[in-house]
């Protein structure tokens, strides 16, 4: 690309990699590249992790990625095959997981993946659930542990509207499990 005005977060990226092939490159030192030739660039973060979940990029540790020119891995971002997706919603009787609610009821349900992809998991049956849209999107949001502190604090907004003394109680120790874990606030 000749044209300055016309690059991209992710061509600035890419340029900056293919400036440093086979270096390991720290997340910070990118994104500083990045803002140095696009001050007001949105989330230019989040392009590296595209770039690594498409294969573009190899990650070495946490917020540390590689480039080794001519490398192309496999792309993180390959949906359940057709098949996969079914047997997973009839294993969970067309229903999320968390809620319930699902096909029966006409809410909209997704195959999620238990273990993400970029983080190893695979496209199969034994990794996958069936979760509504709602549900699906609090774990993409906030990620598994997260998810689960966010849904049981909501469980206890809702045992307490039925006065529902041992699914609140129950909730709030998982609540404190995950507090004695470091994993919630």
């Amino acid at each position: 690309m000749n044209n300055e005005e016309d690059k991209t977060v992710t061509d600035y990226i890419k340029e900056f990699f293919e400036q440093h092939p086979n270096e390991e490159i720290e997340h910070g030192r990118v994104v500083d590249y990045v803002f140095e030739h696009i001050p007001k660039a949105r989330d230019p973060w989040r392009a590296v992790r595209k770039l690594y979940q498409e294969g573009w990029l190899i990650k070495v540790r946490k917020g540390v990625y590689k480039r080794i020119p001519g490398y192309k891995g496999r792309s993180f971002l390959a949906p359940f095959p057709r098949e996969v997706k079914e047997a997973i919603f009839k294993k969970d009787n067309y229903r999320c997981i968390v809620c319930g609610n699902g096909k029966h009821n006409r809410y909209e349900i997704h195959a999620d993946h238990k273990t993400p992809q970029y983080k190893g998991g695979t496209n199969t049956i034994e990794n996958g659930q069936t979760l509504c849209s709602e549900h699906n999107l609090m774990k993409k949001r906030y990620g598994t542990v997260d998810f689960l502190g966010q849904y049981c604090k909501k469980m206890i907004v809702l045992a307490k509207e039925h006065n529902d003394i041992k699914i609140e109680t129950m909730f709030k120790e998982i609540i404190e499990v995950l507090k004695k874990y470091g994993l919630s606030n």
